[in-house]
């Protein structure tokens, strides 16, 4: 049976109407996270307790970021965040949306008046790209995924050279 017959005969094809209410969830779920990145960036911390769900998971490999797993951590992390870097702004490139599921593609940049950790402040200006993915689940954020190259960041902020 050709390929296209048989996504046919079982009814799926993959492909979601405007204005279906799976494409409406989608979008929807888009603005839940184009809402929360807004808020943290003005720093609108009961907007950012409106917008994440209670029991919210933040997964993060990136060196230095493991301890910001829940929502009350991941609060705290960002308020430190903006003691280290007071300018600091998220701007979404793009993002892409199934089912439950948001994928962004966003640049941070700040400047780094604040001490990082141990790390004295630098004066200097992070730019880094972040790959994040979202669980949306009744408009909320209940789950989180967040990559970045935080040597690369270390390396432009001054604390590291970078590798011959």
């Amino acid at each position: 049976m050709p390929l296209v017959s048989g996504l046919l005969s079982t009814g799926r094809t993959g492909c979601a109407s405007p204005g279906t209410p799976e494409t409406m969830a989608t979008e929807s779920n888009k603005r839940v996270v184009e809402s929360l990145v807004e808020a943290i960036n003005q720093q609108d911390w009961a907007r950012f307790d409106e917008l994440v769900a209670p029991g919210f998971v933040r997964h993060s490999s990136t060196f230095g970021q493991s301890q910001a797993r829940t929502k009350e951590s991941l609060r705290a992390y960002l308020m430190a965040e903006f003691e280290t870097f007071p300018d600091g702004c998220e701007s979404i490139n793009f993002l892409v949306a199934e089912g439950d599921k948001v994928v962004v593609h966003s640049r941070f940049r700040g400047t780094q008046a604040g001490a990082l950790g141990p790390l004295p402040p630098t004066g200097r200006v992070l730019s880094a790209d972040l790959i994040s993915v979202y669980r949306v689940v009744d408009g909320r954020i209940a789950e989180a995924w967040v990559e970045w190259d935080a040597l690369s960041g270390l390396i432009q902020l001054g604390h590291l050279r970078a590798p011959m």
